[in-house]
């Protein structure tokens, strides 16, 4: 049974069935099964899946952001747990939309994913400037900075915030990852990122690449 029921809550979150986790998450927890198992079985396991989905293009940005909906409904439910346990997760990482730039469905995408691979992240939202970027490193002493933009008239606000890094000394002290749909792998090796996704599901594979995480 128990095997049945994690197995339950991995096909709701590849098949963005948010009902369908929250049901298949207690019912494992009312059998007993740990929290963290349920996590790493069937949340963070599913939205492994749909990344592979996605990057054979059996799936598209719709059914991620639907999977990646379900899975933290599932998230949210666990998360007390998961806390009241001690589980560490995998690494922290900030993520905001650079200044200037209002867009953020590709960064919330970013957010969901990289959660739901087993990483504490927070969001500033939109329009961060530099300053914010540098108080939110202060607070949250993150291993990874990372920034979006989807206007070519605000990426050179990436590298504004590259630059006042350096200047609070914080350069040195976090991966900062950069992304949207304007943005290149030329370009992030210009302005002096540590690296660049395409998409969210590769976002979650950089993250891992550059913490050294199998």
């Amino acid at each position: 049974m128990p095997i049945e029921t994690i197995a339950s809550i991995f096909q709701a979150v590849v098949d963005g069935n948010t009902r369908g986790v929250l049901e298949g998450v207690d019912r494992a927890l009312n059998h007993g099964i740990g929290a963290e198992e349920i996590l790493n079985q069937g949340l963070i396991a599913a939205m492994g899946e749909v990344g592979r989905l996605f990057e054979e293009g059996e799936y598209f940005v719709p059914e991620m952001l639907v999977a990646a909906r379900a899975m933290q409904a599932g998230l949210n439910r666990l998360r007390p747990l998961l806390v009241a346990q001690g589980v560490q997760p995998l690494g922290k990482i900030i993520l905001g939309t650079v200044k200037g730039d209002l867009h953020d469905i590709g960064k919330n995408l970013v957010s969901m994913m990289l959660e739901g691979a087993g990483f504490q992240v927070i969001d500033l939202g939109t329009d961060v400037a530099p300053e914010k970027f540098i108080a939110a490193l202060e607070e949250h002493q993150p291993d990874i900075l990372g920034m979006s933009a989807l206007l070519t008239t605000t990426m050179p606000n990436m590298k504004a915030t590259l630059e006042a890094l350096k200047q609070a000394h914080w350069r040195d002290r976090v991966r900062v990852i950069v992304g949207g749909a304007p943005v290149t792998e030329a370009f992030a090796q210009q302005i002096g990122a540590d690296g660049y996704a395409p998409d969210a599901s590769r976002a979650v594979a950089l993250v891992k690449r550059l913490l050294q995480i199998a």
